[in-house]
């Protein structure tokens, strides 16, 4: 990329002139002109690093954060304010669950028998937040 200066602006915008195809600086240019050049150098750079951004191919996989604890059960109790009472597959115990915004944008009805999917936080065990309701 060559340096450019305007000399001057037209009717549809800044009038160019290419001097040099190898040269980058705009020392030849008036100070204003050498900022606006800057400014579409950067542009064209930006231009270019967004060609090389992968193409979204379907729906995002759900990640995982590193510090939760992801486990099943069933609702057994429904509680007001949406707090659920929800038993763990793996054991006996009962936890304290609340639903997550997702499944509270979405109007997902979670009833008592339903399978669902609960993410528990390593500081409490006790509590946690319903992420998916299993059909």
């Amino acid at each position: 990329m060559g340096s450019v200066c305007v000399s001057g602006f037209g009717m549809n915008g800044p009038l160019a002139v290419v001097t040099n195809k190898h040269r980058t600086d705009f020392s030849g240019c008036t100070n204003s002109a050498s900022k606006v050049m800057q400014g579409v150098q950067l542009m064209q750079l930006k231009a270019k690093k967004d060609k090389n951004k992968p193409v979204n191919t379907g729906p995002k996989k759900k990640e995982v954060k590193a510090d939760v604890i992801e486990i099943e059960g069933s609702v057994v109790e429904s509680l007001p304010n949406a707090m659920f009472r929800v038993k763990m597959k793996d054991s006996e115990n009962i936890i304290l669950a609340t639903i997550s915004g997702k499944i509270r944008k979405n109007f997902v009805r979670i009833l008592v028998g339903d399978n669902v999917t609960v993410e528990l936080s390593p500081y409490d065990l006790t509590r946690g937040r319903i992420t998916f309701r299993t059909r």
